[in-house]
Protein backbone atom coordinates (compact mmCIF):
# COMPACT_ATOMS: atom_id res chain seq x y z
CA UNK A 1 0.00 0.00 0.00
CA UNK A 2 1.29 3.45 -0.95
CA UNK A 3 -0.13 6.62 0.47
CA UNK A 4 0.49 9.57 -1.82
CA UNK A 5 2.45 12.53 -0.46
CA UNK A 6 -0.02 15.37 -0.09
CA UNK A 7 0.88 18.99 -0.59
CA UNK A 8 1.54 20.82 2.68
CA UNK A 9 -1.45 23.07 2.15
CA UNK A 10 -3.74 20.03 2.01
CA UNK A 11 -2.58 18.58 5.30
CA UNK A 12 -5.04 18.93 8.16
CA UNK A 13 -7.94 20.08 6.00
CA UNK A 14 -11.38 18.54 5.91
CA UNK A 15 -12.86 19.12 2.42
CA UNK A 16 -15.38 21.95 2.36
CA UNK A 17 -18.22 19.77 0.96
CA UNK A 18 -17.92 17.54 4.05
CA UNK A 19 -18.33 20.54 6.36
CA UNK A 20 -21.25 21.76 4.25
CA UNK A 21 -22.87 18.32 4.46
CA UNK A 22 -22.57 18.24 8.25
CA UNK A 23 -23.93 21.78 8.49
CA UNK A 24 -26.83 20.98 6.16
CA UNK A 25 -27.72 17.89 8.21
CA UNK A 26 -27.87 19.92 11.41
CA UNK A 27 -29.88 22.62 9.64
CA UNK A 28 -32.42 20.03 8.48
CA UNK A 29 -32.63 18.53 12.00
CA UNK A 30 -33.14 21.97 13.58
CA UNK A 31 -35.75 22.94 10.99
CA UNK A 32 -37.61 19.65 11.49
CA UNK A 33 -37.67 20.18 15.25
CA UNK A 34 -38.70 23.84 14.94
CA UNK A 35 -41.58 23.08 12.56
CA UNK A 36 -42.78 20.07 14.54
CA UNK A 37 -42.24 17.70 11.64
CA UNK A 38 -39.53 15.64 13.35
CA UNK A 39 -42.13 13.50 15.09
CA UNK A 40 -43.49 12.36 11.74
CA UNK A 41 -40.35 10.27 11.13
CA UNK A 42 -40.15 8.87 14.65
CA UNK A 43 -40.22 5.09 14.36
CA UNK A 44 -43.26 4.87 16.65
CA UNK A 45 -45.22 7.29 14.47
CA UNK A 46 -44.33 5.35 11.35
CA UNK A 47 -45.08 1.93 12.81
CA UNK A 48 -48.23 2.62 14.83
CA UNK A 49 -51.01 3.30 12.36
CA UNK A 50 -48.40 4.05 9.71
CA UNK A 51 -48.24 3.21 6.00
CA UNK A 52 -46.88 -0.33 6.38
CA UNK A 53 -43.39 -1.62 7.10
CA UNK A 54 -41.87 -1.19 3.62
CA UNK A 55 -42.99 2.39 3.05
CA UNK A 56 -42.35 3.30 6.69
CA UNK A 57 -38.74 2.12 6.30
CA UNK A 58 -38.33 4.19 3.14
CA UNK A 59 -39.59 7.25 5.01
CA UNK A 60 -37.42 6.57 8.05
CA UNK A 61 -34.11 6.01 6.28
CA UNK A 62 -33.64 9.59 4.94
CA UNK A 63 -34.15 10.94 8.46
CA UNK A 64 -31.70 8.36 9.80
CA UNK A 65 -29.13 9.32 7.14
CA UNK A 66 -29.47 12.97 8.15
CA UNK A 67 -28.72 11.93 11.73
CA UNK A 68 -25.67 9.94 10.59
CA UNK A 69 -24.35 12.95 8.67
CA UNK A 70 -24.94 15.21 11.67
CA UNK A 71 -23.73 12.87 14.42
CA UNK A 72 -21.35 10.22 13.10
CA UNK A 73 -19.41 11.99 10.36
CA UNK A 74 -18.05 14.57 12.88
CA UNK A 75 -16.63 11.71 14.95
CA UNK A 76 -14.82 10.41 11.85
CA UNK A 77 -13.31 13.72 10.72
CA UNK A 78 -9.72 12.74 11.68
CA UNK A 79 -9.84 9.88 9.17
CA UNK A 80 -11.64 12.03 6.61
CA UNK A 81 -8.90 14.65 6.93
CA UNK A 82 -6.13 12.08 6.58
CA UNK A 83 -7.80 10.38 3.63
CA UNK A 84 -8.22 13.75 1.90
CA UNK A 85 -4.52 14.48 2.40
CA UNK A 86 -3.43 11.01 1.27
CA UNK A 87 -5.48 11.19 -1.92
CA UNK A 88 -4.80 14.88 -2.66
CA UNK A 89 -2.53 14.10 -5.62
CA UNK A 90 -4.91 11.56 -7.18
CA UNK A 91 -6.81 12.79 -10.27
CA UNK A 92 -10.08 11.26 -9.04
CA UNK A 93 -9.80 12.47 -5.44
CA UNK A 94 -13.31 14.00 -5.37
CA UNK A 95 -14.93 10.80 -6.57
CA UNK A 96 -12.79 8.80 -4.16
CA UNK A 97 -13.92 10.93 -1.22
CA UNK A 98 -17.55 10.62 -2.33
CA UNK A 99 -17.13 6.84 -2.57
CA UNK A 100 -15.50 6.74 0.88
CA UNK A 101 -18.41 8.64 2.43
CA UNK A 102 -20.89 6.56 0.44
CA UNK A 103 -19.46 3.33 1.83
CA UNK A 104 -19.58 4.80 5.33
CA UNK A 105 -23.21 5.86 4.89
CA UNK A 106 -24.18 2.49 3.44
CA UNK A 107 -23.14 0.54 6.55
CA UNK A 108 -24.79 2.99 8.92
CA UNK A 109 -27.95 2.93 6.79
CA UNK A 110 -27.95 -0.87 6.98
CA UNK A 111 -27.72 -0.64 10.77
CA UNK A 112 -30.59 1.87 10.82
CA UNK A 113 -32.71 -0.45 8.69
CA UNK A 114 -31.98 -3.39 11.00
CA UNK A 115 -32.84 -1.29 14.05
CA UNK A 116 -36.10 -0.20 12.44
CA UNK A 117 -37.08 -3.75 11.51
CA UNK A 118 -36.12 -4.87 15.02
CA UNK A 119 -38.35 -2.18 16.48
CA UNK A 120 -41.17 -3.36 14.23
CA UNK A 121 -40.63 -6.79 15.76
CA UNK A 122 -40.90 -5.29 19.26
CA UNK A 123 -44.19 -3.63 18.30
CA UNK A 124 -45.49 -6.91 16.90
CA UNK A 125 -44.46 -8.69 20.09
CA UNK A 126 -46.27 -6.11 22.20
CA UNK A 127 -49.41 -6.62 20.14
CA UNK A 128 -49.17 -10.41 20.25
CA UNK A 129 -47.98 -10.94 23.84
CA UNK A 130 -50.33 -9.72 26.55
CA UNK A 131 -47.64 -9.76 29.26
CA UNK A 132 -45.35 -7.49 27.26
CA UNK A 133 -48.26 -5.26 26.31
CA UNK A 134 -49.01 -4.67 30.00
CA UNK A 135 -45.33 -4.20 30.85
CA UNK A 136 -44.15 -1.87 28.08
CA UNK A 137 -42.44 0.23 30.75
CA UNK A 138 -39.62 -2.35 30.67
CA UNK A 139 -38.49 -1.43 27.16
CA UNK A 140 -36.98 2.06 27.50
CA UNK A 141 -34.99 1.41 30.71
CA UNK A 142 -33.76 -1.88 29.25
CA UNK A 143 -32.46 -0.03 26.18
CA UNK A 144 -30.45 2.33 28.38
CA UNK A 145 -29.09 -0.58 30.42
CA UNK A 146 -28.12 -2.48 27.26
CA UNK A 147 -26.23 0.56 25.99
CA UNK A 148 -24.52 0.98 29.34
CA UNK A 149 -23.52 -2.68 29.55
CA UNK A 150 -22.02 -2.58 26.05
CA UNK A 151 -19.79 0.33 27.06
CA UNK A 152 -18.00 -2.08 29.42
CA UNK A 153 -17.35 -4.88 26.93
CA UNK A 154 -14.08 -5.86 25.18
CA UNK A 155 -15.81 -5.42 21.80
CA UNK A 156 -16.41 -1.76 22.56
CA UNK A 157 -12.74 -1.32 23.47
CA UNK A 158 -11.52 -3.13 20.33
CA UNK A 159 -13.69 -1.11 17.95
CA UNK A 160 -12.87 2.13 19.75
CA UNK A 161 -9.13 1.47 19.41
CA UNK A 162 -9.55 1.11 15.64
CA UNK A 163 -11.48 4.38 15.49
CA UNK A 164 -9.04 6.25 17.74
CA UNK A 165 -6.00 5.50 15.56
CA UNK A 166 -6.99 6.67 12.07
CA UNK A 167 -3.38 7.02 10.87
CA UNK A 168 -2.55 3.35 11.40
CA UNK A 169 -5.96 2.34 10.03
CA UNK A 170 -5.34 4.36 6.86
CA UNK A 171 -1.80 3.01 6.53
CA UNK A 172 -3.13 -0.57 6.57
CA UNK A 173 -6.15 -0.14 4.31
CA UNK A 174 -5.55 2.80 1.96
CA UNK A 175 -5.91 2.29 -1.78
CA UNK A 176 -6.21 4.74 -4.66
CA UNK A 177 -9.39 5.26 -6.60
CA UNK A 178 -13.13 5.31 -5.89
CA UNK A 179 -13.41 1.54 -5.48
CA UNK A 180 -10.71 1.47 -2.83
CA UNK A 181 -12.26 4.57 -1.21
CA UNK A 182 -15.61 2.84 -1.00
CA UNK A 183 -14.02 -0.25 0.57
CA UNK A 184 -12.19 1.96 3.08
CA UNK A 185 -15.43 3.71 4.02
CA UNK A 186 -17.20 0.39 4.50
CA UNK A 187 -14.37 -1.02 6.60
CA UNK A 188 -14.19 2.08 8.78
CA UNK A 189 -17.97 2.14 9.23
CA UNK A 190 -17.97 -1.46 10.44
CA UNK A 191 -15.67 -0.47 13.31
CA UNK A 192 -17.64 2.75 13.83
CA UNK A 193 -20.91 0.83 14.12
CA UNK A 194 -19.19 -1.66 16.41
CA UNK A 195 -18.06 1.21 18.61
CA UNK A 196 -21.21 3.34 18.65
CA UNK A 197 -24.20 1.15 17.82
CA UNK A 198 -25.46 1.03 21.42
CA UNK A 199 -25.30 4.81 21.83
CA UNK A 200 -27.09 5.26 18.50
CA UNK A 201 -29.68 2.75 19.69
CA UNK A 202 -30.38 5.21 22.51
CA UNK A 203 -30.79 7.90 19.84
CA UNK A 204 -33.10 5.58 17.94
CA UNK A 205 -35.15 4.93 21.07
CA UNK A 206 -35.68 8.62 21.91
CA UNK A 207 -36.52 9.41 18.29
CA UNK A 208 -34.98 10.82 15.14
CA UNK A 209 -34.54 14.56 15.31
CA UNK A 210 -34.46 15.06 19.10
CA UNK A 211 -31.94 17.90 19.19
CA UNK A 212 -30.94 17.63 22.84
CA UNK A 213 -30.10 13.93 22.54
CA UNK A 214 -28.46 14.47 19.15
CA UNK A 215 -26.15 17.16 20.55
CA UNK A 216 -25.32 15.24 23.73
CA UNK A 217 -24.59 11.93 22.01
CA UNK A 218 -22.63 13.63 19.22
CA UNK A 219 -20.41 15.37 21.77
CA UNK A 220 -19.96 12.09 23.65
CA UNK A 221 -19.03 10.05 20.57
CA UNK A 222 -16.69 12.72 19.22
CA UNK A 223 -14.98 12.84 22.61
CA UNK A 224 -14.68 9.05 22.84
CA UNK A 225 -13.17 8.71 19.37
CA UNK A 226 -10.96 11.80 19.07
CA UNK A 227 -9.84 13.07 22.48
CA UNK A 228 -6.95 11.81 24.60
CA UNK A 229 -9.25 11.11 27.54
CA UNK A 230 -11.92 9.48 25.39
CA UNK A 231 -11.14 5.91 26.40
CA UNK A 232 -11.44 6.83 30.07
CA UNK A 233 -14.89 8.32 29.44
CA UNK A 234 -16.28 5.01 28.18
CA UNK A 235 -16.73 3.20 31.52
CA UNK A 236 -18.08 6.38 33.12
CA UNK A 237 -20.72 6.61 30.39
CA UNK A 238 -21.48 2.93 30.87
CA UNK A 239 -21.98 3.41 34.60
CA UNK A 240 -24.22 6.46 34.05
CA UNK A 241 -26.40 4.62 31.52
CA UNK A 242 -26.65 1.55 33.73
CA UNK A 243 -27.50 3.68 36.76
CA UNK A 244 -30.06 5.76 34.86
CA UNK A 245 -31.65 2.71 33.29
CA UNK A 246 -31.81 0.88 36.62
CA UNK A 247 -33.34 3.89 38.35
CA UNK A 248 -35.96 4.33 35.64
CA UNK A 249 -36.69 0.61 35.73
CA UNK A 250 -37.26 0.62 39.49
CA UNK A 251 -39.38 3.77 39.31
CA UNK A 252 -41.49 2.37 36.45
CA UNK A 253 -41.89 -0.94 38.28
CA UNK A 254 -43.07 0.88 41.40
CA UNK A 255 -45.39 3.19 39.43
CA UNK A 256 -46.94 0.22 37.66
CA UNK A 257 -47.38 -1.81 40.83
CA UNK A 258 -44.81 -4.44 39.94
CA UNK A 259 -42.96 -3.95 43.25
Amino acid sequence: MTVSRAAPAALGRVPLPVWLGIGAAWAVAIAAEATGSAGAVHHDSLLVGGPGLGLALLLFLPAWQVMIAAMMVPSSLPLVRMYAAASAAAPDRSRSMAAFLGGYALIWSAFGALAFVGDAGVHASVNAWHWLDTNQWLIAPSTLMLAGAFQLTPLKDACLRACRHPASFLQRHYGRGPRAGFALGVRHAVFCVGCCWALMLVMFAVGAGNLVWMAALTALMVHEKTQATGDRTVPVTGAVLLGTGSTLLLYAAYANGAI
